[in-house]
């Protein structure tokens, strides 16, 4: 028996450094302790008198020493399954005489008892360190050389210290179905009181939670993180963390936004200066559009166009010098920002425009106006900006016909020279209108000459 107890001892010292928290974690349990065996219940015949010497400890048969051993295991659902081991001496045995109510208790020469059960038991108020269970099973039982199986049930109470330290008691009612009278083992009660640890939980990465409960079973983590670490200490899980090592917000996934305007560091073109959204959270001041570190002018709203800075308007005319052909010279805005074509210069161009002469028929030049088409070139040029209509007309001679065809061609021809001598061909307009504007008397060889010519309009730019 003292070899039993060091074994017992033994085995609570393993248990006890492998022991971890609740049932559905550590499905193993060891318990051990002492057993007490009352034979005064299943002498009894009637229901109420087996019940009423329960509790009369002078009727039990008590070895003082660890004299039984259960190991158990979880099976789910509050259920376990275990065998337990006993060992008693039976020194008292209560019998009842036939046809009375007396009980005698007898020493029937000091047997040896020996259990061996298995046992299935239900649990109650399995978080609670109150865990009272029923049980039911089977096993076999000696006296000495004699020997009979057994039908189990009972109760117990589980009382929890720690979370895998607690005390049991229990009792069994073990059943034989032979007559009292001739079993090799009477009916008896089997009381046990012990202690139990559970054990058997895994926890790879020693967080104090279990793997199964562990969604970063191989990590060192936190139990409001169901095991998950939080690197950088800011309440978010580095599973669902963005910027796992720098603290964060959790409306970025724990990313941060040091200046506090909405868009995260890591998307923000200026981290540390508030700014708007649309120009990847950096500032604009002046409110154009233009983040004030690419504005050249950020206090100053202005297009982008002109980094920022306002259109300048050198001379002074309305005109913005980018949509002035005459930057430094004030002109009008109909004339874009150039001074108008005045009435003088039209005047001008018009008189050399009828003095132009060409080959009787044709739409080529004479020599001799060849000075005359210079000095209409020079006056397009003193205005770069503005627009012209040619317009070609003739005589009546000839047919109709052939009159619009000529003078179209020879309007055509005076605004190819231009064209060939520099002025731009968008700026010049050609038409012919033959002999249906004639300005004199086609009558007279005056008047028909005054009718050939060219004549030149500005063209405004609402037109």
């Amino acid at each position: 028996m003292r070899q039993l107890n060091k074994l017992f001892i033994a085995a609570l010292a393993v248990v006890g450094l492998n022991a971890h928290a609740q049932d559905e974690d550590n499905p193993w349990a060891v318990s051990f302790g002492v057993n007490a065996v009352s034979t005064r219940f299943g002498a009894a015949s009637e229901f109420g008198d087996q019940f009423s010497q329960y509790f009369n400890t002078d009727q039990w048969n008590i070895l003082p020493s660890v004299s039984y051993v259960n190991v158990s295991r979880n099976i789910g659902d509050a259920f376990s399954f275990g065998i337990t081991g006993s060992v008693n001496k039976i020194d008292k045995v209560v019998t009842r005489t036939p046809g009375t109510q007396d009980y005698m208790t007898s020493n029937p020469g000091d047997w040896t008892y020996y259990g061996v059960d298995g046992i299935i038991k239900y649990g109650f108020l399995q978080d609670s360190w109150f865990n009272p269970y029923v049980h039911i099973g089977g096993g076999y039982t000696w006296l000495d050389e004699r020997g009979n199986g057994t039908v189990n049930g009972g109760v117990g109470i589980n009382f929890w210290f720690t979370e895998n330290v607690g005390l049991t008691v229990q009792s069994t009612y073990k059943h034989t179905f032979e007559d009292q009278a001739d079993a090799n083992v009477p009916r008896h009660i089997q009381h046990f009181a012990g202690i139990t640890f559970k054990f058997g939980g895994k926890d790879t990465d020693g967080d104090g939670i279990y793997d199964k409960d562990d969604a970063c079973p191989e990590e060192f983590g936190l139990e409001q993180f169901q095991g998950c670490p939080d690197t950088d200490g800011d309440g978010i899980p580095d599973k669902d963390d963005a910027c796992p090592t720098v603290p964060g917000l959790a409306q970025f996934n724990g990313c941060p936004d040091t200046d506090g305007d909405g868009i995260t560091d890591a998307e923000d073109a200026c981290p540390d200066v508030a700014g708007v959204a649309s120009l990847q959270g950096c500032p604009d001041t002046d409110g154009d559009g233009i983040a004030d570190k690419d504005d050249k002018c950020p206090d100053v709203a202005g297009p982008k166009a002109n980094n920022g800075c306002p259109w300048p308007d050198t001379d002074g005319d309305g005109v913005l010098d980018k949509d002035d052909l005459c930057p430094t010279v004030k002109g009008t805005a109909a004339n874009r920002g150039c001074p108008e074509v005045t009435e003088e210069v039209m005047t001008r161009l018009n008189e050399y425009a009828r003095t132009i002469l060409f080959n009787s028929g044709k739409s080529s030049f004479k020599e001799e106006t060849m000075p005359v088409l210079k000095s209409m070139l020079e006056i397009f040029k003193e205005y770069p900006q503005a627009r012209f209509t040619l317009e070609g007309h003739t005589d009546s001679d000839g047919s109709n016909e052939l009159n619009q065809t000529l003078s179209e061609n020879r309007a055509a021809a005076v605004r190819n020279f231009l064209i060939e001598n520099g002025i731009k061909a968008d700026r010049l307009v050609s038409t012919g209108y033959g002999e249906t504007k004639p300005i004199a008397t086609n009558k007279t060889a005056a008047g028909k000459a005054q009718n050939r010519r060219v004549e030149v309009k500005l063209i405004k730019d609402n037109e």
